[in-house]
């Protein structure tokens, strides 16, 4: 299996963190040198390994914070 090559170009925050240190993390990662693009993934403490992500262009980004703002009130979880 090819190895796969990363690079956190900037870190944009952490979402959660769960008891055993692992946090959910919001990153612009380059994959195999291609240009950066927002990830979200779990991270163990000191990342050293991470945990199954998503990953998503600048365009699938901006359409995913549109539906989440234009989401019903009662759609809501609070």
């Amino acid at each position: 299996m090819a190895e796969i090559k990363y690079e956190i170009t900037k870190e944009l925050g952490v979402i959660s963190e769960n008891q055993k240190g692992w946090k959910v993390e919001l990153n612009m990662v380059s994959w195999n040198d291609h240009p950066p693009k927002y990830d979200i993934r779990n991270w163990s403490p000191g990342r050293e390994r991470m945990g199954k992500g998503i990953t998503l262009t600048e365009e699938e980004m901006q359409a995913l914070v549109t539906l989440f703002n234009e989401r019903d009130e009662e759609d809501s979880f609070e």
